[in-house]
């Protein structure tokens, strides 16, 4: 179907981009193969590294014409195998493509190039007084990344997403071709938004090269809550009655006292408190101290008349680093816990979360299988890893696709979906497919089609 990478090819590529930013064969580094998680692996047979759309755009113009299968990559952290070349071909990475290229502060919006790192947009946004609202946890993943699967993260709650945030963006399509979708203004109803479809496609339907980002002003205050529970029940319980209570939180992430003692071991560093089961973990921010405060307290008081046992409030530097440092550390912790692991990243909605992870926990006991969970509990996005520990391969490829139908099938009775934030790729499709139907598939697919006939797009992926 596709044509392999000749000499002639790697000619062509370094006269784009320069010798030096072309890797082939045993040059290009294993870690290449495979993402985050790795549970998915293949090495290109050329590794690209573009600094320009202009480059980015005669890279595809070679592909296009010699029909070689191109994956667009970033940082890697991906954890459902959509940067992983599963057919070979090209590998495009965007992490030399890292540049803050303006700051309109009239119009509140920042234009980057994608390989920026999230944490070092971030660290602009702030120093010019402006947050960049969305907060994935893994802060080192590239903007491309994020927007690629419309990434949600902990701020969600009060500002919502990605696609929330995206303006315009710059891209180049499967033949070349260079265009802009969106515009910098904050509304537009000029049909259909192809911008949208854009994001959260991961890399299927063409290269983003550069965004137009909106930014909101930076609070003044913010300060954490931390709230303790004798049960997971209970904790997830509250979560729904925080919402109504009329005060928005900025985060609502809900945790386990196993995953805590797993991040205090990953980093040899206590965490405020870990005699109790189960802890919502709360953000709340605004313009004035009395603001916070007064949210603070309704949502503190509202918890112990609930059952949670107290409320320790995160206001010095020093306890937000120890708290927020030892959330972060979840995904890795977990994943030194164990010989292996998969996530099953869905999301419920608000009021199903605690049905869920009770379900999760039946099922551990019934599969004698580890499957420790953390996540954001203010908008049902869970993520629920299933370890391996000390099953045979065998067992382990049979208790993890049971463990897979078993999850998806509930978050789908729950009224639930696949993935809430972390994509499909190649990892999850066949379980898009089976809780979507042909139409919706369908669908997908003849969009695929639109925006690359040839299918050299990352291909493989989501729907295919």
């Amino acid at each position: 179907m596709y044509n392999k990478v000749t000499k002639e090819d790697i000619s062509a590529l370094q006269a784009i981009v320069g010798d030096a930013e072309v890797l082939y064969g045993d040059s290009i580094n294993p870690d290449y193969a495979h993402d985050e998680l790795g549970g998915i692996e293949k090495m290109p047979e050329a590794l690209v590294r573009v600094h320009t759309t202009e480059e980015v755009s005669a890279v595809m113009k070679h592909a296009w014409e010699r029909n070689i299968p191109v994956t667009v990559r970033g940082s890697g952290t991906g954890l459902v195998g959509a940067a992983v070349p599963v057919e070979g071909g090209i590998l495009l990475e965007t992490t030399k493509m890292n540049k803050i290229l303006s700051l309109d502060k009239s119009t509140l919006t920042v234009n980057v190039q994608v390989g920026v790192l999230l944490m070092e947009l971030a660290a602009f946004a702030e120093e010019n007084d402006f947050l960049y609202p969305p907060d994935p946890g893994e802060k080192s993943a590239t903007i491309g990344g994020n927007i690629s699967t419309n990434a949600g993260g902990m701020r969600a709650v009060k500002y919502g997403v990605t696609r929330d945030y995206v303006r315009a963006l710059k891209v180049v399509m499967p033949n070349g071709e260079i265009l802009t979708l969106g515009a910098t203004v904050a509304k537009n109803s000029s049909g259909y938004s192809l911008k949208d479809l854009v994001i959260g496609s991961e890399g299927t339907l063409c290269v983003i090269c550069e965004a137009v980002l909106k930014l909101v002003p930076l609070p003044k205050v913010s300060v954490s809550l931390l709230v303790p529970f004798n049960d997971m029940k209970s904790a997830i319980e509250a979560v729904p009655k925080i919402i109504c209570s009329k005060v928005i939180p900025t985060a609502i992430e809900y945790m386990s006292r196993d995953t805590i003692l797993f991040s205090e071991d990953y980093l040899g560093k206590k965490f405020p408190d870990t005699k109790h089961d189960a802890y919502i973990l709360l953000t709340f921010d605004g313009n004035s101290d009395s603001q916070v405060e007064a949210d603070m307290n309704t949502v503190a008081d509202l918890c112990l008349e609930l059952g949670a046992v107290d409320a320790y409030i995160v206001d010095t530097e020093e306890r937000k680093k120890s708290v927020w440092s030892a959330r972060g550390a979840f995904l890795e912790a977990i994943k030194a816990s164990t010989t292996e692991m998969d996530e099953c990243d869905v999301v419920v909605p608000v009021n199903r979360v605690d049905e869920f992870i009770k379900f999760t926990h039946d099922l551990s006991e019934e599969l004698n299988i580890r499957i420790p969970s953390f996540g954001h509990a203010g908008d049902g996005n869970l993520h629920v890893y299933i370890c391996r520990d000390g099953l045979s391969e065998g067992e382990w490829k049979t208790t993890l696709s049971l463990c897979f139908d078993r999850m998806y099938e509930k978050a789908e009775q729950l009224g639930g979906l696949v993935s809430g934030e972390h994509g499909i790729g190649y990892a999850k499709k066949e379980f898009l497919k089976k809780q979507y139907g042909p139409t919706p598939i369908m669908l997908m697919q003849q969009i695929k089609r639109i925006f690359d006939e040839k299918n050299i797009l990352n291909p493989g992926k989501i729907c295919f």
